[in-house]
């Protein structure tokens, strides 16, 4: 997918009728009042006026949260994907729309086969027979991005084959190019928006969905997957064909199984529903906490069962991935919240968080207050996702700033607790994170850890007395060179410096108008040809244009009190 052309929040005309679509939906769910707010009529002028005169759609008893997903469903997959990206950030959105967000319904009617054949064959560079023993043009699975069907390989393997919509990725970049629009209208416009960048933000989502549309990235996580439980018989991850997988075909081997969520299709094969839960929980866990290398959607449409309560993990297109140091940090929040010791989660927060806590005693004590729910409970009774969702809600209060992975870790944890629940309605989830977090906090305090850690606090120690002196007779040399530039920041100025602009403009539009009327006038009176009249052409032009200049300028004090 091309690189986005609005990454400096300019405007194209090119994309003006998407734009007046979304525009449209926005003003159809009662958004209008963001339009004005980020002044889209200055670019969209002919559009807003005709849907001004439209009224918005009949909403009555349905939430703002709810008609943002309404909205996002109407507007396509980009929008879709845009809104399952941000259910994903408790950080920055209200737990209201994150709520409504996670409704959001990713599935549309198929499109023809015949395309999906013209995609492999100049995919894969080969017609279809010859890719394909056998290969069934009426898909058995289809989403916003692509639709799966099936076949089977020359060898007599039979496969799923992954094809993306045609056009897609070009849809996806127009929508991308607007939503980069918009986000710079936003922060120019819309003041409070407090730790939502939408520029920052669309820029991340970019980058998602860009992976997400290139299936080689998923065939290199399934790969990912496939060696880190090689080992393991009580997962199973399929195969990848990679002679038959290109940036908008993925083959991986067909998994005959049965989805997790049908129970009773479960009891009727002779599986075990508890020791599944066990199963799926350990599993999404050990991705966690010790490959650090995690399935960040494992809802239950994505996890079939194998023969002998297997688990088979499928659509591994989203994925997070947690670095050693984050995985600790993880391990000592959940122990502090089983041993109450509020001063242990604030300081793994606080190392967490690129940004500097500002009310740390505030903080310490709101979780002191969680905490104190669980007191009476022991570490087998503690719900891990309704602490890690209220934990999500206080880091988002007091605007602590972490990689977005840990939400979506959040996230895996949460959605895998609630399959084993309906699973096993005695599943306890932190049974099974106890032994994982245990062994983590023992491996920081054995010998081989603390030897290592040790080595790298000398070295760190070493290199800092080293590069002391030097870097101290630099700051003296710049302090007696009178190099040295403080910065201020100004704050709340924008409206006054927006106010400024507006009167300078008005005034080098004023002295272009009394020149115009002053050159016409000279024109007039010097009797230059040729005339209308008796009179000269260019002076009465000059007349008109300044007339039409000055009642342009009129109407827009008047009516916007702005040029």
């Amino acid at each position: 997918m091309k690189k986005s052309s609005f990454r400096r929040g300019r405007f194209s005309y090119r994309h003006l009728g998407r734009y007046g679509e979304i525009v449209a939906v926005l003003v159809k769910y009662g958004f209008g009042d963001l339009l004005s707010r980020m002044s889209l009529d200055k670019y969209l002028k002919v559009r807003n006026r005709i849907l001004r005169k439209k009224t918005t759609v009949d909403v009555p008893g349905i939430s703002r949260w709810d008609r943002v997903r309404m909205a996002l469903e109407e507007l396509g997959p980009t929008f879709v994907k845009l809104g399952q990206f941000a259910s994903n950030r408790p950080d920055i959105f209200p737990a209201e729309l994150i709520a409504s967000l996670e409704k959001l319904q990713d599935s549309v009617p198929p499109f023809d086969g015949d395309k999906a054949v013209s995609t492999i064959e100049k995919e894969l560079g080969a017609p279809i027979e010859t890719l394909y023993a056998e290969f069934s043009r009426q898909p058995f699975a289809s989403a916003s991005m692509a639709q799966v069907h099936r076949a089977r390989l020359p060898d007599g393997q039979d496969v799923a084959v992954k094809v993306q919509r045609p056009q897609v990725d070009e849809s996806v970049a127009v929508d991308i190019d607007i939503m980069y629009h918009i986000g710079s209208l936003m922060q120019r416009h819309m003041h409070g928006l407090g730790a939502l960048q939408p520029e920052k933000l669309v820029e991340e989502f970019a980058h998602a969905i860009r992976k997400e549309l290139d299936f080689r990235i998923e065939a290199m996580h399934i790969r990912h997957f496939g060696h880190n439980f090689v080992n393991d018989a009580t997962v199973y991850i399929p195969q990848v064909y990679p002679t038959h997988t290109a940036r908008c075909v993925l083959t991986t081997e067909f998994i005959n199984g049965i989805k997790i969520s049908r129970l009773n299709d479960l009891f009727q094969a002779g599986a075990d529903p508890k020791e599944i839960a066990r199963r799926g929980a350990v599993a999404v866990l050990r991705q966690i906490f010790v490959h650090g290398f995690f399935h960040a959607d494992p809802h239950a449409g994505n996890i079939l069962i194998k023969e002998g309560n297997v688990i088979c993990f499928l659509d591994l297109g989203m994925t997070g991935i947690l670095a050693p140091t984050t995985r600790a940090r993880l391990s000592t929040i959940i122990v502090g919240i089983a041993q109450q010791n509020p001063q242990r989660i604030v300081t793994a927060l606080a190392a967490m968080s690129y940004r500097q806590l500002q009310n740390r005693e505030e903080l310490e004590y709101e979780i002191s207050e969680l905490i104190q729910e669980y007191a009476s409970r022991s570490i087998s009774a503690i719900n891990v996702s309704e602490v890690l969702n209220k934990l999500s809600q206080l880091m988002a209060v007091h605007q602590i700033k972490v990689m977005p992975g840990f939400y979506l870790l959040v996230k895996a944890i949460v959605t895998i607790e609630g399959i084993g629940y309906r699973l096993d309605p005695q599943f306890n989830m932190m049974e099974h994170v106890e032994p994982f977090v245990r062994k983590m906090i023992r491996d920081q305090y054995n010998f081989s850890q603390l030897f290592h850690d040790g080595t790298e606090a000398a070295g760190d120690l070493i290199r800092l007395l080293r590069d002391l002196p030097s870097e101290t007779r630099e700051l003296l040399q710049i302090i007696k060179a009178g190099q040295i530039k403080i910065e201020f920041e100004h704050r709340g100025l924008d409206p006054i410096t927006r106010k400024f602009d507006q009167m300078v403009n008005r005034l080098v539009f004023g002295l272009v108008l009394a020149s115009l009327i002053i050159g016409s006038s000279i024109v007039i009176f010097s009797d230059i040809p040729p005339k209308f009249y008796g009179l000269p052409v260019i002076g009465l032009a000059g007349f008109l244009t300044a007339g039409i200049m000055g009642f342009w300028l009129l109407i827009s004090i008047l009516r916007h009190e702005r040029m």
